[in-house]
């Protein structure tokens, strides 16, 4: 048992400290590490899961990673697998976050995240693209997508636009606001708390996790600016790891070292209980006709919330000929080509510290 906990460890470290790229790029380097170089799993099992980590709230990558533990080695295999994918990229993260705090008043660190922005738009308008592709696939998706993209530009928050999103897909199927106020300064318990509702109920790709981060921390509390929820986001790409980290950054933006870990812990932990105690029960959950249904519905609604994040962000991002420029060129490259992201992030942060 010993060998096999460390083998878990090896291989799930490894990818917490090279797994640049997303989401999509992660599931990627496991398959091929997991099932094609180690055959701890058939193609066919590691699909099984994948479908499953879209039945329930959180960070599909992440959640895989905890599967392949779990499937591997047990519980202590699940808790070896998420903390070994995790903690590398929580760890860069909260590095950067230092440097921000402490000395992003700096040119050339200030001028590194300008670079970053644009590019980071353009992998978020590169997702939300391809995503669309497949969720919405009929008309009725469209409507339900462009009804849910206009109310959250009328102040709706997430998870009342999901559950609408959800409960009309199963209709046309099967047959209110939130006022804003600031609260300063919040607490690193507070911080722990508001992660924690965000891990237990958001779904569809890491990206969404910025809709959820604006309201909360931006229009609800007032914690952050938009423009560090920016620079969070660009931190979170620009790192290995999932793209939930960006909680570890603005954690300690908020709280400092024990905002952090709150943070931190706040995101993930619905992640480790779901899977842990969910999995046993997931092939009757996967055959259900009527959850299939549902969850459609609630991808529509994932994908108008991407989107309408996405405008938002392009209209704060998008504030000089340069970082048009770069934006243009590193959309049409991410969505023309295979180019890894990595280099387009790097290099933009070269252009930002040079000008």
């Amino acid at each position: 048992m010993e060998n096999v906990k460390l083998e878990i460890f090896k291989v799930f470290a490894k990818l917490g400290i090279f797994a640049f790229g997303g989401p999509a790029a992660h599931v990627a380097m496991m398959e091929d590490e997991i099932v094609t170089k180690r055959k701890w799993m058939t193609k066919e099992r590691f699909i099984d899961m994948y479908g499953f980590t879209s039945l329930i709230p959180g960070p599909n990558s992440t959640e895989m990673a905890i599967l392949m533990g779990y499937h591997r080695g047990g519980m202590i295999g699940l808790i070896i697998a998420g903390l070994s994918f995790i903690l590398p990229a929580v760890l860069i993260v909260l590095a950067f976050a230092f440097i921000y705090v402490n000395y992003g008043s700096i040119p050339v660190v200030a001028g590194l995240f300008d670079g970053v922005k644009p590019v980071i738009l353009a992998i978020v308008l590169q997702a939300l693209y391809r995503l669309s592709k497949s969720v919405l696939s009929s008309f009725e998706k469209g409507l339900i997508f462009g009804a849910i993209l206009a109310l959250s530009f009328f102040g709706f928050s997430e998870i009342p636009l999901i559950l609408i999103g959800a409960s009309i897909y199963f209709i046309i199927k099967k047959l209110p606001k939130n006022k804003s106020f600031v609260v300063e300064p919040m607490s690193w318990f507070l911080v722990f708390l508001v992660f924690l509702k965000i891990g237990s109920v958001l779904y569809g790709s890491g990206y969404v996790l910025l809709s959820f981060l604006e309201t909360e921390f931006v229009l609800r509390y007032g914690a952050i600016t938009s423009q560090t929820l920016l620079d969070a986001v660009a931190v979170g790409q620009f790192t290995p790891g999932p793209v939930f980290t960006t909680a570890t950054f603005i954690g300690y933006v908020i709280a400092g070292f024990p905002g952090a870990i709150a943070a931190t812990i706040g995101i993930f932990l619905p992640s480790f209980l779901l899977v842990g105690f969910v999995f046993p029960w997931f092939e009757k959950l996967r055959k259900n006709p009527i959850l299939s249904i549902v969850l459609d519905g609630v991808n529509v609604a994932s994908i108008a919330l991407m989107a309408a994040v996405t405008i938002k962000l392009g209209i704060a991002t998008i504030v000089s000929w340069q970082s048009a420029i770069i934006f243009f060129v590193s959309a049409g490259l991410l969505i023309k080509s295979k180019i890894n992201s990595t280099w387009l992030i790097l290099v933009g942060a070269i252009i930002g510290v040079l000008l």
